[in-house]
């Protein structure tokens, strides 16, 4: 990831928040994360400079930042669904997908792909008021109306506007690891993931449920995941019934405390494996998985990966 460009579009009646976003994960240096971090740079589209919502002017950075050296390119929304797509762009961006470069979108930007044609036979998502429209003008897209981003490898559309913070999340999990994006997820005061309707790699809350008994519980779990953890145990150390914990976690976090103690389970997994070789035996027991057959069977159901190709992925030589 050395020297990995990131560049965000600039244009007249710039969605100020999608860019500031952008600016925010992939613009502030990061020193503490001990990783290269990106080369940010934002490229006008529209001659002059850019008037921005809220009355903000921007131009672009000076320099040699263009849309034909970018590694990763974000379109931070659109002025309109409606408004038309300059021609020079579309070519600027048919080029960069030629040459392998990353296309991100955020709520109205997805228009801006289709239009490029980019979006032909892939899946992608838009803000909810505008699935519809987006499908209908594009039929030959699959729209994910629920997803709150899309990953089809080279190109990613997020939904809403703050969706784009959960889209780029996920790159910087992509590019670096989960414990790396945890770290960001947890200087921006986010959690790093929040469910949506499509697949997405499942990791680590930094959040807990509200205040009390549970959040406590939670907190110690995630400290004696190597324990045989049952639900009667944390009932017994919650001072509820399970029928009670059971309630309260559905109703903190939209888990049962099954799923989320497997969800916890299997991120902490993640955060050994992106660790240089540890023996696999080590992060199965760390995990408090019983077995090597049961870690495997439920990392690969919520990550799409056998343990072994996600090390892969994701050390670092």
């Amino acid at each position: 990831m050395k020297n990995h460009q990131v560049v965000a579009l600039l244009y007249d009646q710039l969605c100020t928040f999608e860019f500031g976003c952008a600016a925010e994960v992939f613009a502030l240096k990061r020193p503490e994360l001990g990783v290269h971090w990106y080369e940010f740079a934002s490229v006008a589209v529209d001659e002059g400079p850019i008037t921005a919502l809220g009355g903000i002017t921007l131009l672009p950075t000076p320099g040699s930042a263009t849309l034909e050296t970018a590694d990763t390119i974000i379109i931070p929304g659109w002025r309109d669904i409606e408004a038309p797509v300059p021609q020079k762009l579309i070519e600027q961006l048919q080029a960069a997908h030629a040459r392998g470069a990353r296309l991100c979108s955020i709520c109205a930007g997805a228009f801006v792909l289709a239009a490029a044609g980019l979006l032909d036979g892939l899946q992608a998502t838009t803000h909810w008021r505008h699935t519809e429209r987006l499908a209908a003008r594009y039929p030959r897209i699959t729209v994910q109306a629920n997803a709150l981003y899309v990953d089809q490898g080279q190109i990613i559309t997020a939904a809403g506007s703050a969706s784009g913070l959960d889209m780029m999340l996920h790159l910087v999990r992509r590019d670096h690891g989960a414990l790396v994006a945890n770290r960001v997820a947890q200087r921006l005061v986010i959690p790093p993931h929040r469910d949506g309707g499509q697949a997405q790699y499942a990791h680590r809350q930094l959040v807990s449920a509200s205040e009390g008994p549970v959040s406590a519980l939670m907190d110690w779990v995630r400290s004696h995941l190597h324990l045989a953890l049952t639900l009667d145990a944390m009932a017994q150390r919650a001072a509820m019934s399970t029928r009670t914990l059971h309630r309260c976690f559905i109703d903190g976090t939209g888990m049962t405390p099954y799923e989320w103690l497997l969800g916890e389970r299997v991120a902490y997994a993640r955060e050994l494996l992106e660790q240089a070789q540890l023996p696999l035996s080590h992060v199965v027991e760390a995990a408090g998985f019983g077995s090597h057959e049961s870690f495997r069977r439920h990392f690969r159901q919520r990550v799409g990966l056998s343990p072994n190709a996600y090390r892969k992925q994701f050390v670092r030589a």
